[in-house]
């Protein structure tokens, strides 16, 4: 009992350990925010990813190598018996798992929303790669079954079994995927928009992560916005300056103070390419030459009037969010004021810019009655045309593919952040999103097509074709287990002994030699 209490143990540690390791393998989208968000909470820039994904590596490849083995002892019809060692193993691999699956949970919860999302994309194939998995036990539930002698034993196992294999057959009947769809229906290629310019190949927020986005063919440029101290709108999107500059070095005793405390000459002496430089963010710098770490290792801080004249110039839409200065800031309250001057300033047209301030929206709309009004909250639709918003703003888990055909029929535009990896640019392309936002426009700018799409015919051929193998082989692999046995069935120990000295057929002696191990075994 307390083997089979461990095998429990062992197949729900890795069943655990397999879903922690599908929902890192695809949050590799949002792996920059993990860090950010870390960031925030602990005040120092560190890689977090890197520590989880070895340990989650390490901790599945041990588990998968364990539960190999127990499947090699079944199919050999003995016990488990594993080792206190791995016993310690399997319960800090338990615990461990449980542990990160509760922080993730309290810390970053929104982020599960990618597993649901991701089985769009990944849904069929992980089916089809399940029942490949599923029917090739059969070999050992067979084995089982035909050696049983507790007829309630065989029916609970059997059972079980059929089960899960039914469940896999009839599955896909609730697989959705915008990708499966007729390929004249498919829209053209969602907008790629440029977030903090081209963060991978520069330092966010500055000039040359703005023109290295360009270079990439984006159609517009996203940015964070924080007024200064004498009322210059400049890019920040932290709230210090301490991760992004060197004002520890340049103002030591004002390293933790609110970015917008500071005046534009003060912000304008900080150096805000170096941290990339020894940081490496996202390891890229090792790629860069000589001339390159030159230019982003003297990159200094960008006003927003100086990213809309480099939209303008280059035809390109604008989009910001801009954080409202703090109580004691001298621009608290006209904070809005001056960011649509600087807009109207900058010589930008109206309406290459996507307003998504809400606070004072009717003004500004009488100002600069040219600019896209832009939502960063999902609203009804009602709300939106009674606002004359025509755009919406989302994080892509907050815009299902029902919103998303919903605000094209009723002519709004939806812009989804931040998209970097190419399966979810996929699955959005096929949804019909209108852009998206991204922090790697070099990588998005590389996904020519969907990574996958077929019609719903192709993917009922292909479901049924797998079901009907399926089908075949187990049921050819019950059959041959079953005369398999019944063969030694036909011998009892007695016969085994007697024959020992007697030649006879190598299948004959093999069904001999299993007949009198698994007579020994407890009935």
């Amino acid at each position: 009992q307390w083997e089979c209490l461990w095998t429990f143990i062992l197949f729900c540690t890795f069943s655990l350990l397999l879903v922690w390791f599908y929902f890192w393998w695809e949050a590799h989208n949002d792996y920059s925010e993990f860090n950010w968000f870390l960031y925030n909470r602990s005040g120092e820039w560190s890689d977090g990813t890197i520590p989880i994904l070895a340990t989650t590596a390490a901790g599945f490849t041990y588990i998968a190598f364990l539960m190999i083995l127990a499947l090699c002892h079944v199919a050999v019809g003995q016990q488990l018996n594993l080792h206190w060692l791995h016993k310690i193993g399997v319960t800090v691999a338990l615990l461990a798992t449980i542990i990160g699956v509760i922080s993730v949970t309290q810390m970053w919860g929104e982020e599960w929303d990618v597993v649901w999302i991701s089985l769009q994309a990944t849904g069929p194939f992980l089916q089809i790669g399940a029942l490949a998995a599923t029917t090739a036990l059969a070999w050992l539930v067979a084995g089982q079954v035909a050696r049983g002698e507790k007829t309630r034993f065989q029916m609970m196992v059997l059972l079980i079994y059929l089960s899960v294999l039914l469940t896999l057959y009839f599955i896909p009947l609730s697989i959705t995927s915008p990708c499966i769809m007729e390929r004249g229906s498919l829209k053209a290629a969602p907008a790629i928009i440029g977030h903090q310019g081209a963060p991978m190949l520069a330092p966010e927020n500055t000039l040359l992560s703005f023109n290295r986005a360009l270079q990439r063919n984006v159609s517009g440029l996203e940015a964070d916005v924080t007024i200064s101290l004498d009322g210059v709108p400049f890019l920040m999107r932290d709230r210090t300056l301490r991760r992004t500059t060197n004002v520890r070095r340049v103002f030591p005793e004002r390293q933790y103070e609110d970015a917008s405390l500071f005046n534009w000459t003060d912000l304008s002496s900080l150096n805000a390419g170096q941290w990339f430089l020894k940081d490496d963010p996202f390891w890229t710098v090792q790629y860069m030459s000589v001339s390159e770490r030159w230019s982003v290792g003297n990159q200094t801080l960008c006003s927003l009037e100086q990213m809309l004249e480099l939209a303008a110039k280059s035809k390109s839409s604008a989009v910001f969010t801009l954080r409202r200065p703090p109580p004691n800031h001298p621009h608290h309250h006209d904070w809005v004021n001056l960011t649509l001057d600087t807009v109207l300033r900058s010589g930008i047209p109206q309406r290459q810019v996507m307003w998504t301030v809400d606070s004072n929206r009717e003004m500004v709309r009488q100002v600069a009655p040219g600019l896209q009004q832009t939502s960063v909250q999902k609203l009804p639709l009602n709300t939106l045309h009674h606002k004359d918003i025509s755009r919406v703003l989302l994080r892509y888990n907050q815009a299902s593919v029902q919103d998303v055909r919903l605000y094209n029929e009723n002519n709004i535009s939806l812009t989804l952040y931040s998209v970097n990896a190419p399966w979810l640019y996929s699955l959005l392309w096929c949804s019909g999103v209108s852009s998206v936002s991204s922090e790697a426009p070099q990588v998005l700018r590389k996904v020519h097509y969907p990574l996958w799409l077929m019609t719903p015919d192709e993917y009922c051929l292909i479901w049924i074709s797998t079901d009907l193998i399926s089908f075949a082989v187990v049921l050819g692999i019950f059959i041959f287990q079953k005369w398999r046995m019944s063969g030694m069935r036909s011998y009892n120990p007695e016969q085994i002994m007697l024959s020992a000295a007697v030649r006879r057929s190598s299948r004959d002696v093999n069904i001999m030699k299993e007949k009198l191990i698994f007579s020994g075994q407890p009935q």
